[in-house]
């Protein structure tokens, strides 16, 4: 069952939004986005989607969305991994170098700086990218880093602001 459904199983109103589709128009982005309670990031290699995020203008909108508690933002895997500071140490799961069509060959490596930790996803989980999650990992150890790990099925809760966050699943 594809993500879209699997979010209509659970009584929401799901609408797709292509971020191509708006690349080079953040206005018309925000009142696509203001339409909705809730946005939900499908995972992928995350420096696609951070090039796709600051083409359409998302990585500002969604900022500026969540500071004023308009939106909630959600998602797996790439979603969660570049609200960090950085994305610097996930090519060890992730190929920066992997440039679709209509997007610049320069990598993006600012995370949308909405969290002070970086995420480590697919943490000793039955997942294809398990195994180099653990050079990640030492990327972050080595340069002192702070990082939260998730396995699947695990997600972090943020309510209220920074000051709580809660590990669930």
């Amino acid at each position: 069952m594809g993500q879209l459904r699997k979010l209509e199983a659970l009584g929401l109103t799901v609408r797709d939004l292509d971020l191509q589709d708006f690349f080079g128009a953040p206005n018309r982005l925000r009142e696509a986005l203001r339409e909705h309670d809730m946005v939900w990031i499908n995972g992928g290699n995350a420096f696609i989607l951070r090039r796709a995020m600051k083409l359409s203008g998302m990585d500002a909108q969604i900022i500026d969305l969540l500071e004023r508690d308009e939106i909630v933002y959600a998602g797996f895997s790439a979603a969660a991994v570049i609200i960090s500071q950085s994305l610097r140490g996930l090519e060890a799961v992730d190929d920066p170098h992997d440039v679709p069509d209509g997007y610049p060959a320069e990598i993006e490596w600012n995370g949308l700086g909405i969290l002070p930790f970086a995420i480590v996803v697919h943490y000793k989980s039955n997942h294809s990218e398990s195994a180099a999650v653990e050079k990640e990992i030492e990327h972050y150890e080595r340069l002192n880093i702070p990082y939260r790990t998730l396995r699947d099925g695990e997600v972090f809760v943020v309510r209220g602001g920074l000051g709580s966050i809660e590990k669930v699943g």
